[in-house]
């Protein structure tokens, strides 16, 4: 059997951690994915998938990711049900990350500002210290890929190893 889901999309909303009476971090958050087509009037549709992940990477993720930012999930789909106020049956399908991966750099050109790092740690790269790049490399012609300070790069598809 197989359940594994990976989606990139950008978050809603601010991710919303709680803690579980033990203690244990868990953030709810939605994501939004675009659909890989455009529907009869030429617009370009999303869907939006409620998602969870629990413990340090959901407090990495409500501390360094917001609205607008741009993440990567990977995890599994998990149905759920409870009784609500009403005293009906509800369920939830939601997607349980076992990784959140964050894929824009702090600042970096989402619909609002990022306060994100890369990857589920909550590392914030420093993109702006290109001296000591350059000192350390000053032997190789290559080129410092972080010169464009997060600004797209003009590279072929023939270069990208996947």
């Amino acid at each position: 059997m197989l359940n594994r889901v990976v989606l990139v999309g950008r978050l809603t909303k601010d991710p919303d951690l709680r803690y579980t009476a033990n203690g244990v971090a868990v953030a709810n958050f939605t994501l939004a994915v675009n659909r890989p087509f455009s529907n009869q009037q030429g617009e370009r549709e999303a869907d939006f998938i409620n998602c969870v992940v629990w413990r340090r990477p959901a407090e990495n993720l409500a501390n360094f990711m917001n609205k607008g930012s741009l993440v990567g999930v990977d995890g599994r789909v998990q149905t759920r049900n409870f009784e609500g106020q009403d005293g009906k049956r509800v369920y939830v399908t939601e997607i349980v990350a076992d990784s959140v991966q964050f894929l824009e750099s702090k600042g970096g050109g989402g619909p609002s500002s990022s306060k994100g790092g890369q990857g589920s740690a909550g590392y914030e790269p420093d993109y702006n210290q290109n001296q000591s790049f350059n000192q350390n490399n000053n032997q190789s012609n290559e080129k410092n890929p972080f010169e464009n300070n997060g600004e797209p790069i003009d590279i072929s598809d023939d270069d990208l190893p996947f």
